[in-house]
């Protein structure tokens, strides 16, 4: 037994852990609430065991499918595919519902088979819409078994089953979108209404129904609900369950461009609301409608599973009080509906109906089959008002539909308008009423009396209120519909004595048995105050409308006149009536045909006007009509009186049905052939008149009724052979006579042979081909088909010698369709099992035409429709020889040079045909193919061996192309099980292997077998061989990578060298291709290194290259699948960091091809993110590559988009332009120029290009002006190091240093750096981490900005260099970085921080200089010092005193510069109040306990004494500038800061000396055209220059002389550098960070 899962068990470590679905095999197991057992049969042993279920081959193959759907479901849902997660979701849930249904087991025959029908539809509709293989079947819907099938039959129903499928797709695309309706023509929709709130206080009724406000008609018949007064349903056990269904819907009424359900509600009480007693009761007055738009829910556009509000809008009574968009009451209902559709916004006040809708596909008798538990005998049925778009025979309706429509009444001595109230009832010839025939709404029986709405005192109401009239047919031609008017009073006592003061009448039927015409009818209104107004037999003899009045006044030609029995008011009354009948008919012509018995002596001229017949009538009653001409054929048939006009009615009728207007009537007459059809001897007639017209085919009378025949000639035939079956039925033929024709078959087949072949014979070659063909596919299905072995051995010589005549090569017009369609045939009938032996047919055939159908197939173009029938049939010949038909075929060549040109062009067209031919989806067609060339391959493998091996006959061209044939088949598509579902896998290995397998180990032995020809294949074969190992299958690996061995060893032998360059070079070339490619894994990197180090380590020579070479092999391996993983990943980083990996391995080997081949992928990505200058160096590497010469270019040299043959120096020269385009936008000017000066040297001196160096040289102005006035931000470097063993390979553990993008911060780059990794921690702490981190699992993330260090060219050392020029030095051409963390030695100094605040500077060294061909590189070394508080201080002193020099220089050159930043710097160096001066460095190291602990710093105290001293002649000239620039407002603050820089100079000078600076530093540089060149001053320039004086107090000391009031100083040629503040502002930050 097998058990199956119902729950999900979750099993400890002595349980099963199973999933719904799962199966185990079981002697006992509990609980029993979780395991069901199953039946189930076992085949195989062990590992081959495989558990067959006992269920039926259709529930398992829904449980296959819904497997295989189920993991494509799973992707679309992650890929948010809506729409397509929305259909497989609704298939999936079908078939599950058919699959419970097919169960069970309680399904009765008829059901099941269509079931079945359903179930394969749905599952081949899906497996095509979600790319899935084609499923073929059998006509019983069984899945085919190609072992069992014959190859041509095979393909053949591919073909029908591709062709059923798209037809399917093209109707849903064509017609109505949902999945479930693709072959439906009718359909129903499914209503309940579960509540109904508002405010009446009296009974209500409501009436439902559907409405085209486009063309204000009412669709359907009206759904009555009764509601009582308190506000529940007059059946209280229906409450919210009130449905409805309403039918016979076509998909032309769904597709409508609107379509609404409507509801009229009517209260039933008195004729205001809120009247007493004493007033009428009962009266129908208008409440009010809801309206809902189900368009969409029609189109199938919607959810329907959910509940529907549609709110209520109340009609009022019409006043000039009230805004006209109120509805009022007395409006007619067709406007009342519109006029609320078209009013966007209702205030319902939470009043209205509440419904449910759901659209089934089918009609009434359909939708109760499929959906028992939706429709039961408590479900209305409410119909469509007309016909459905398919009439079936038996489905009988009767239904008149009558609407009141509006009527204009005199008020006669009232003086207000009539309450008019409308009676409606059916009475018969004597006056006798109907009862219950009428029908106000379905949901209830019928009613004698209807009573109409009544509208309060209007003179011209207008009612549109429709009923039903149902009445037996027979009694239809004596009935007629009498309406009676009658005022209906409010006051009670008053309404009692109104009588009727108006009747009127119409009959059903007219004279002639026609039935009343659907339309409007305007009645004729008599008085009713004379007791014979109601006398059926006076008023019948009256007109009944005004319209029968015309029709006398035309035919007497004389004006009416009342008789004056019943007076005639002057009221005027309508109605309309639209007869829904399949047995009434409205024409007269089908009325005289269904009526012949009655008047068979005008049978000639019925028959004649039948065919005159609006169509549409008659699909009606097609039922009918055939039974009509069918009863007149054999009530007559002992004359032939009628049999031509018959034949020719009966043609008339299915040339109609065949109109694409009524062809959705096919099947009606299908069905009526099968199930209604009778007539026993109408073959008789047909034939004989069909005869007599192809007999008098001449006669031009005759030769349009024979074509008009013609075209009707299925259906014909269809009802002769019917009629046959019926009257042998009828005969009931006895047994002897069946014997004896199964007797006489086998002479008849024998003799048709012969005389066949004569006939064929008699005929001249070149003479009816085609005909001759057609003759021979047509007797052959007659004699081939059967078990006659005399009969082929007599056809198919002739057979094969005229096929073998067409299809030859020297055949000019070879009609290759009637060709195949006989060669299939015949192949299709010696594949059955059951035809004989066949033996030597099939050698004939082989012999005759194999090489022919090949010949075919070759020059067969690939688009042409007949090219699968001709591989069909070439398979179908490969697959019935045998071993010894092989080796036959083999020796009927004459020469070896025959043999090698078969073998030659089947190599190459095998190769051609595999998965090229059949779609993809025709997996078992492509399989047995596959399967077929398989064996073939094999069988040709020997005759290689045979005849192809030796020294004297080896043809290397033929074993070529052999390997690359046998290369190709195993590495097609269609033989990738890894690429396949489970499922699919599963079903493939079961029935054909794993084929890889099989031809793997074929090459690998024919490659052995070579010997010594196998240097011949190196380095050719490297690359096939290398796409074998690559497929993932590891037993084939394991067979065939040893053959890489075997050819190192081969080249090593032969070469003069002793090496294997060869086969190593072309297998870095193919390894790469292949990997990048997708193939190739971690386990086959690890099986190709052990292999190989394996074999070489046992061989004598190749130990050590060989193991060199495997390692080699290992290392490309790990970073090209490193990079194919990372190209399909998001990050740009890590595409760029393998790329350059990749690269770098192939600088290393100096492959320079495939080298640059990275290059440029590199400079792609770089590109597409636009990173110019990372773009720029990555082609500079190539241009590297190439010299300044006129040396032709190799072709791996030039880049994959180079058509043009270069030599080095056009390409360098073409790739340094492109360059220096990049460079240009990268904003990375310097090196644009000296990329630009080397190209202008060669147009200079060597290519004495003038043209070109002047603009050269106009580029280079352009960017040195860039370089002093373009805006270039500064980017941030940061430091990421990535920890823990998530990371990938190229990342684990590594820290990187990257180069930001202008204007990006840290927070900003960490996001994008997080949104890499989600799954990431980021790292508070910067400080290196521990190992329990490194080793970790997971991944930490560790960023944080660093500084680079500044490498100043030499030629600006000591020298005053604009700051735009220092500025890119800064941030470029670095590979140093710094990143500094105070903390404290020794205990901290409540009076003086500074002196045990340290700083902890750690150095990064990255492996190449920023900026490169990355935006980041790897930090290959880190130091780490500390730095002491007084080297602390030096460093910050230095900074200020550089920062304070250059702002005061650019407040000297630039005086519209604001005066703001030099006021906050000198405030916060001069004056003690803001940061306290320098008096903290004082106090912590120029005392005497400092000094005598530390005298290694005595040097260091002097240097700290030197940059104090030096800023105050920086001081005294930032004082004079801003005492220049002061405006009135900030003199307080200059003359402040005068006071204080006067206290400090005193102080400085007398303690530390007089500095004084050199002229030439600091002075003003002039270009050509006058603007000033701003040069910046580094803090270590100016304490080099500076020159230190030790003077008196006084003469040191700043007078009022030397600074006067206004700030101007005698030291004016003293310059400035950056302020001691820029120290202070960060003690405090770093003091706290300290703490």
């Amino acid at each position: 037994y097998k058990g199956v899962t119902s729950r999900n068990v979750v099993g400890g470590e002595q349980e099963l852990c199973l999933q719904v679905g799962d199966t185990a095999l079981t002697c006992s197991f509990s609980p029993s609430s979780y395991i069901h057992l199953k039946e189930a049969t076992v085949e195989g042993i062990g590992q081959q065991e495989i558990i067959i279920p006992a269920d039926s081959p259709l529930v398992q193959e829904i449980g296959a499918t819904l497997r295989e759907w189920a993991q494509i479901w799973h992707k679309l849902f992650v890929a948010n595919k809506t729409s397509m997660f929305r259909s497989v979701q609704q298939m999936a849930y079908s078939l599950i519902e058919y699959r419970s249904q097919i169960v069970s087991g309680t399904l009765p025959k008829d059901d099941l088979v269509e079931l079945k029908k359903k179930v394969t539809a749905k599952i081949d509709y899906g497996n095509r819409i979600l790319g899935l293989d084609l499923v073929v079947r059998d006509e019983a819907g069984n899945t085919l078994d190609p072992d069992r099938t014959s190859t041509v039959s095979l393909f053949r129903a591919h073909e029908t089953a591709s062709r059923s499928v798209d037809d399917r797709i093209q109707e849903e695309k064509a017609g109505f979108c949902d999945l479930l309706m693709f072959t439906v023509h009718t359909y129903s929709l499914l209503m309940n209404l579960k509540n109904f709130v508002c405010n009446i206080g009296e009974d209500a009724e409501l009436l439902m129904s559907l409405y085209d406000p486009d063309q204000s008609e009412f669709i359907s018949e009206n759904f009555l609900v009764r509601w009582d007064s308190m506000g529940m349903p007059k059946e209280i056990e229906k409450l919210n369950n009130l449905p409805a269904l309403f039918t016979d819907l076509s998909s032309s009424d769904l597709m409508r461009q609107r379509l609404f359900l409507v509801c009229q509600i009517i209260r039933v009480g008195s004729m205001e609301l809120k009247e007493g007693k004493k007033h009428t009761g009962g009266l129908r007055r208008p409440f009010g409608v809801a309206v809902m738009d189900i368009t969409d829910i029609a189109h199938g556009k919607t959810d329907e599973d959910k509940q529907h509000f549609i709110p209520f809008q109340q009609q009022l009574i019409m006043s000039p009080l009230i805004p006209s968009r109120v509805i009022g009451e007395n409006e007619p209902l067709t406007a009342v509906f519109n006029k609320v559709i078209a009013t966007r916004e209702v205030n319902h006040k939470g009043q209205g109906l509440f419904v449910t809708l759901k659209l089934l596909p089918g009609d009434l008798a359909q939708v109760r089959k499929d959906y028992p538990h939706f429709v039961d005998r408590s479900t209305a049925i409410v119909r469509k008002m007309g016909f459905p778009e398919i009439i079936l025979p038996g489905n009988v309706r009767n239904d008149i539909y009558v609407t009141l429509l509006q009527g204009e009444f005199d008020r006669g001595k009232k003086k207000t308008p009539k309450n008019v109230e409308v009676i409606l009832s059916v009475h018969d010839d004597e006056g006798k009423p109907m009862e219950k025939a009428i029908f106000p709404g379905a949901g209830y029986d019928g009613i004698t009396e209807y009573k109409s709405v009544i509208y309060y005192q209007v003179k011209q109401p207008c009612w549109n209120e429709t009923v039903k009239v149902t009445i037996p047919i027979e009694d239809v031609c004596r009935c007629h519909l009498r309406v009676m008017f009658r005022h209906r009073s409010s006051q009670d006592c008053e309404d009692k004595s109104e009588k009727p003061f108006g009747m009127a009448f119409v009959r059903l039927m007219r004279g002639d048995g026609t039935t009343l015409k659907d339309g409007r009818h305007e009645l004729i209104v008599y008085k009713v105050d004379i007791k014979k107004a109601e006398d059926a037999k006076v008023y019948l003899t009256l007109p009944a409308t005004w319209a029968e009045v015309e029709e006398k006044e035309k035919q007497t030609g004389k004006q009416f006149h009342h008789s004056g029995v019943i007076p005639v008011t002057k009221d005027s009354f309508q109605i309309s009536t639209l007869t829904c009948s399949t047995k009434l008919t409205q024409n007269v012509d089908l009325l005289g045909l269904l009526n012949w018995r009655s008047n068979p002596e005008a049978l000639d001229q019925i028959l004649q006007r039948l065919m005159e017949v609006e169509g549409g009538e008659i699909v009606k009653f097609l039922q009918d009509t055939l039974d009509a001409l069918f009863n007149i054929m054999m009530e007559t048939s002992e004359k032939d009186t009628y049999d031509t006009l018959v034949f020719n009615a009966l043609v008339f009728v299915i040339t109609l049905i065949g109109d694409i207007k009524f062809q959705h009537f096919n099947p009606v007459l299908e069905t009526y052939i099968n199930k209604h059809f009778s007539a026993t001897l109408a073959y008789m007639k047909l034939t004989r008149v069909l005869n007599y017209y192809v007999g008098h085919a001449e006669e031009p009378v005759l030769t349009e009724r024979l074509y008009t025949a013609l075209k009707a000639l299925k259906y014909l035939f269809r009802f002769i052979v019917q009629s046959r079956v019926l009257y042998l039925r009828y005969q009931n033929v006895n047994s002897i006579k069946i014997v004896t024709a199964a007797l006489l078959d086998l002479f008849f087949h024998s003799l048709f042979s012969v005389l066949l072949a004569k006939f064929i014979e008699s005929i001249p070659d070149s003479q009816l081909v085609r005909q001759k063909l057609g003759c021979m596919y047509e007797g052959g299905k007659i004699t081939l088909l059967h078990n006659y072995t005399y009969c082929r051995d007599v056809l198919l010589p002739l057979v094969t010698d005229q096929l073998s005549g067409q299809l030859d090569d020297h055949s000019s017009k070879p009609d290759h369709e009637a060709c195949v369609q006989l060669l299939s045939t015949v192949l299709d009938s010696l594949d059955r099992k059951d035809v004989g032996p066949t033996r030597g047919h099939v050698q004939l055939i082989m012999e005759r035409l194999l090489r022919r159908v090949n010949r075919t197939v070759i020059g067969m173009d690939r688009s042409s429709p007949l090219i699968g029938h001709y591989l069909a049939c070439m398979t179908a010949i490969l697959k019935q020889m045998d071993d010894m038909h092989y080796a036959h075929y083999i020796s009927t060549f004459k020469t070896r040079q025959d043999i090698i040109d078969f073998l030659m062009e089947t190599f190459i067209m095998f190769k051609d045909l595999m998965g090229n031919v059949f779609p993809t989806d025709w997996m078992v067609m492509n399989l047995v193919q596959m399967q077929v060339f398989l064996r073939a391959i094999n069988q040709y493998s020997d005759v290689l061996n045979m005849y192809f091996l030796d020294q004297a006959h080896f043809q290397l061209q033929l074993w070529n192309n052999y390997f690359h044939l046998t290369v190709a088949f195993l590495t097609h598509k269609t033989l990738q099980l890894e690429s396949f579902s489970q499922e699919k896998r599963n079903k493939i290995l079961n029935k054909y292997g794993d084929m890889r397998k099989a031809i793997g180990f074929k090459i690998r032995d024919m490659w052995y077998n070579l010997g010594p020809h196998k240097m011949k294949f190196i380095p050719a074969m490297v690359g096939p061989i290398l796409e074998v190992t690559l497929v993932p299958q590891p037993e084939l690996r394991k067979a065939t990578i040893p053959i890489f061995f075997d050819m190192m060893q081969c080249e090593h032998n032969f070469s003069p060298r002793r090496t294997f360059e060869k086969f190593e070079n072309e297998l870095i070339t193919k390894l790469d291709q292949e990997v990048e490619g997708g193939r190739g894994d971690e386990q086959y990197k690890v099986l190709l290194e052990k292999t190989l180090l394996d074999h070489c380590r046992r061989h004598r020579y190749l130990s050590q290259s060989g193991e060199e070479l495997a390692l080699l092999l290992s290392s490309l391996l790990e970073n090209l699948l490193a990079y194919r993983t990372i190209t399909h990943d998001g990050s740009r980083e890590h595409r760029m960091s393998c790329t350059v990996n990749v690269l770098n391995f192939y600088k290393e080997k100096k492959r320079e091809d495939i080298y640059i081949r990275y290059l440029y992928k590199l400079r792609d990505l770089h590109l597409d993110y636009e990173n110019y200058t990372e773009a720029a160096y990555t082609l500079l590497l190539h241009a590297e590559l190439l010299e300044w010469s006129d040396k032709p270019c190799a072709p791996h040299l030039i880049p994959r988009d180079g058509e043009y043959m270069w030599n080095q120096q056009e390409l360098k020269e073409r790739l340094f332009h492109e360059i220096i385009g990049y460079l240009d936008k990268g904003k990375m000017w310097e090196k644009a120029i000296e990329l630009g000066k080397q190209l202008a040297k060669m147009h200079e001196s060597h290519m004495f290009d003038f043209l070109e160096l002047s603009q050269l040289l106009k580029n280079q102005a352009e960017f040195y002006e860039k370089i002093m006035h373009a805006m270039r931000p500064q980017p941030e470097y940061f430091a990421v190091g990535y920890y823990g063993l998530g990371f990938p390979s190229f990342l684990r553990n590594k820290m990187f240093i990257y180069r930001g993008k202008e204007y990006e911060w840290l927070e900003d780059f960490s996001l994008k750096l997080l949104s890499q990794f989600p799954n990431a921690v980021r790292m508070t702490s910067t400080a290196p981490p521990g190992d329990n981190i490194s080793n970790s699992p997971g991944q930490y993330i560790q960023c944080f900005t660093v500084k680079p260090v500044l490498t100043l060219p030499h030629r600006f050392k000591d020298k005053g260099v604009p700051e735009q020029i220092l500025n890119y030095y800064r941030t470029n051409e670095v590979d140093q970085f710094q990143y500094s963390r105070p903390f404290r030695k020794g205990e901290k100094d409540p009076d003086n921080e500074f002196a045990t605040m340290w700083i902890e500077r750690t150095t990064y060294i990255t492996a190449y200089r920023f900026p490169g061909i990355l935006k980041w590189f790897e930090v290959k070394s880190v130091s780490v010092e500390e730095i002491s508080p007084l080297a602390n201080a030096i460093e910050t002193m230095e900074m200020a005193n550089e920062k304070l020099s250059n702002l005061v220089q650019q407040q000297a050159c630039d005086q519209s510069l604001s005066i703001n930043p030099l006021s906050m710097m000198l405030s916060g160096i001069v004056d003690p109040a803001v940061m306290g001066g320098f008096s903290n460095y004082e106090k912590a190291f120029f005392t005497d306990t400092y000094i005598q602990k530390h005298p290694e710093d005595h040097k260091r105290i002097e240097v700290l004494k030197h940059l104090i001293a030096l800023q105050v002649p920086l001081l005294a000239d930032g004082i004079r500038i801003h005492g220049e620039k002061a405006t009135e407002q900030l003199k307080p603050l200059h003359n402040r800061l005068v006071t204080c820089f006067q206290d400090l100079r005193e102080k400085v000078e007398k303690h530390y000396g007089v500095i004084t600076l050199p002229s030439s530093l600091t002075e003003k540089k002039k270009s050509r055209v006058g603007s000033v060149v701003m040069p910046y001053i580094l803090s270590s320039t100016l304490r080099r220059m500076s020159t230190v004086s030790t003077l008196s107090n006084a003469s040191s000391g700043l007078s009022s002389s030397s600074v006067s009031s206004d700030g101007h100083s005698c030291n004016s040629s003293q310059e400035s550098v950056p302020g001691f503040a820029h120290c202070f502002l960060y003690l405090p930050f770093l003091l706290s960070g300290l703490e």
